[in-house]
């Protein structure tokens, strides 16, 4: 994803919300029979290793390697390290299994699910993500079968120590792979939480995002937005000076793109996206005003700032060419169109993900994925919740569910962005959400089991543990 669009990662890491003390035992050294270390547990697990263990109050915190066939179907054509994280609590508490769907935290973070379960957290790398990377890169092998076949594996690894129930989450792309893991192993988790998960079923079709940006926040912001692109691409000669020179002081490069004038009409083309994807209507006044009497710096600051100059650099692609390998293979990407820029502004339009991967890896689109994905959620849907942003460009392209689908939702954080999470929604789904996640965890007390209205979260906010990550290198990335 670009900066501002290209499937932006962006917030990757969900929603976590929780504290040192909660409502089950803290992190017991021992395991389910009293007298085997959770760490030895672990490590009796055939393929798994310990990269490193870092201390958190009220937890056991594990980065680990576990060995992964690089082809699911043909196991024996070779092996690699793939990096998973354990935020240990008890094993007699519920697990939530959270991927990002790009690199793991090896901080200890707590997802938003984790803290209303108050449970154990694995996490997992996403195959190809340096290191999780095979060597050498057979890029055919990843697509999301083999990489929800990674999760199926980690989890019949894990599920003889932690045997309570399991609820898988993630958000943006990482919520995708929570819903791709359902599809394909549907009996391993007992309920699924995805978060702004885009859902890009016909590739070529795209109007729902022009929709969105032409009635998204208000008028004044929108106007706003369009000002400051349309001057980035007026002004594209002495601010691609500029681009050159911030280029040379840093030593970026465009070879993948192939060349700074590409890269500087992506990042623009990028802005609006990126500023609703992170940003809150409340933050449009430091948006200038009057674009075309704002001086250069003025203009480059703001795009710099929402979109990043240095996404579309080789040094800014190359640690999401999974991604953009993925987009332009099975998941799509976004294209929009710009009513308020004239045409002989735009060179090149949304550039394609082919674009941002290095040429020597073959790409061919597979457009019956996201199909089969669709179709799927809609007629076999069980314990599913999607929560959406309203004012998220990646939730203009939602999950939806059909007459097949069984105690599932689809539910939109007014006014939030990316970051939409359940705390954000209006007070009866918050309610409702937070009480069948608990149910599908198994742990919900008896008033929430008689009135949802009760439900929350188990375990209290932690400052630490429940901190947002907010990954900006590319706005479009989801």
């Amino acid at each position: 994803m670009r900066k501002a669009l290209r499937w932006l990662l962006a917030l990757t890491v969900l929603i976590g919300t929780l504290g040192t003390a909660g409502a089950a035992t803290a992190a017991d050294a021992t395991g389910t029979d009293g007298t085997t270390d959770i760490k030895e547990r672990l490590l009796s697990i055939p393929g798994m290793s310990l990269v490193e263990e870092k201390p958190y109050t009220g937890y056991r915190f594990f980065v680990l390697n576990y060995t992964q066939p690089v082809d699911h179907r043909k196991p024996s054509k070779g092996t690699f390290q793939q990096r998973i994280t354990v935020l240990h609590k008890d094993v007699s508490r519920p697990t939530v299994f959270f991927t990002s769907g790009y690199n793991v935290s090896t901080t200890p973070r707590r997802s938003e699910p984790t803290q209303i379960v108050d449970g154990n957290q694995v996490s997992l790398e996403y195959r190809f993500f340096t290191p999780s990377r095979p060597q050498p890169a057979d890029w055919t092998k990843l697509d999301i079968w083999q990489a929800a076949s990674d999760q199926h594996r980690v989890f019949k690894a894990l599920k003889g120590i932690y045997g309570k129930k399991w609820i898988s989450t993630g958000g943006s792309k990482g919520g995708m792979t929570a819903t791709y893991y359902e599809r394909f192993y549907p009996r391993d988790m007992d309920g699924v939480v995805a978060y702004v998960a885009p859902n890009d079923v016909v590739n070529k079709e795209d109007s729902a995002y022009d929709r969105f940006f032409a009635r998204v926040g208000t008028k004044e912001c929108r106007d706003r937005l369009n000002g400051v692109q349309r001057e980035a691409l007026v002004r594209r000669e002495p601010l691609e000076k500029k681009y050159a020179a911030y280029a040379e002081e840093n030593g970026l490069t465009f070879t993948t793109i192939g060349s700074l004038d590409k890269a500087y009409e992506a990042t623009v083309l990028d802005y609006v996206w990126g500023f609703w994807q992170y940003s809150l209507l409340s933050d449009c006044d430091q948006i200038p005003a009057d674009a075309k009497n704002a001086t250069d710096d003025e203009i480059w600051t703001s795009v710099d700032t929402i979109a990043g100059f240095s996404a579309y650099a080789d040094q800014g692609l190359s640690t999401y060419t999974p991604y953009y390998y993925q987009a332009g293979t099975q998941l799509g990407a976004p294209t929009i169109g710009f009513p308020h820029i004239e045409k002989q502004y735009i060179r090149y339009g949304y550039q394609p993900p082919r674009n941002f991967v290095p040429r020597d890896i073959p790409m061919k689109f597979q457009p019956q994925a996201m199909r089969d994905i669709d179709t799927w959620v809609r007629h076999n849907a069980r314990h599913m919740l999607f929560v959406n942003g309203q004012n998220d460009p990646w939730s203009a392209e939602p999950f939806r569910l059909g007459k097949g689908a069984k105690d599932s939702y689809v539910f939109t954080a007014p006014g939030m962005n990316h970051g939409a999470n359940v705390a954000g929604l209006v007070p009866e789904q918050k309610a409702l959400a937070t009480a069948r996640i608990l149910d599908w965890a198994g742990v919900a007390p008896s008033a929430v089991q008689e009135d949802p209205r009760a439900a929350k979260p188990l375990a209290k906010f932690d400052a630490k543990l429940d901190k947002r990550d907010v990954q900006r290198e590319m706005t479009l990335r989801p």
